[in-house]
């Protein structure tokens, strides 16, 4: 692929992250349990895995959080965010990378580091480990989460591969 083609993609796909943090941001889901939220941003993540190179998803991934963080959060928010989307990174790309996980489960990794680096993060902050009692709702919240992504890239791969 040439450097203008992945520029492209690069740019297209950290806009569509970009849209998705903000959908979340405005239409928080709400099912009573405090920092949990579907992971649009996620499917990007997964999706950049199939037409770049790891180096190139990181950036979409970081520039998206940079971005999302500093039109729609704060310093906390964008904190919370690298730790919790560079862990997840990290461990996707190491799952992918062994080629016996699907997307599916891939993702589902993801989104359970993604809300332990969160919450890492959390403890540090607060400097109370106390907080980790929040851990198993966090897993069982994230593993939901990131198999529905995960099923949804599926179908989104679908698509985009039968289009000529």
């Amino acid at each position: 692929m040439s450097g203008g083609r992945k520029a492209a993609y690069c740019g297209m796909l950290t806009a569509l992250a970009l849209i998705f943090s903000y959908v979340e941001a405005i239409l928080p889901i709400q099912i009573g349990i405090p920092g949990i939220k579907l992971g649009l941003a996620n499917l990007v993540v997964l999706m950049g895995f199939e037409f770049l190179a790891p180096g190139e998803v990181l950036a979409v991934s970081i520039a998206r959080i940079l971005l999302a963080g500093f039109l729609f959060g704060s310093g906390a928010v964008i904190l919370y965010s690298l730790a919790g989307g560079l862990l997840s990174f990290l461990v996707m790309l190491g799952l992918r990378k062994t080629g016996s996980f699907s997307v599916v489960g891939v993702s589902a990794a993801g989104g359970v580091t993604h809300n332990m680096g969160q919450l890492i993060v959390a403890c540090l902050v607060v400097q109370n480990i106390s907080l980790a009692w929040y851990l198993p709702v966090l897993v069982i919240a994230g593993t939901i989460t990131g198999v529905c992504m995960g099923m949804l890239c599926k179908w989104v791969m679908r698509a985009v591969k039968r289009t000529p």
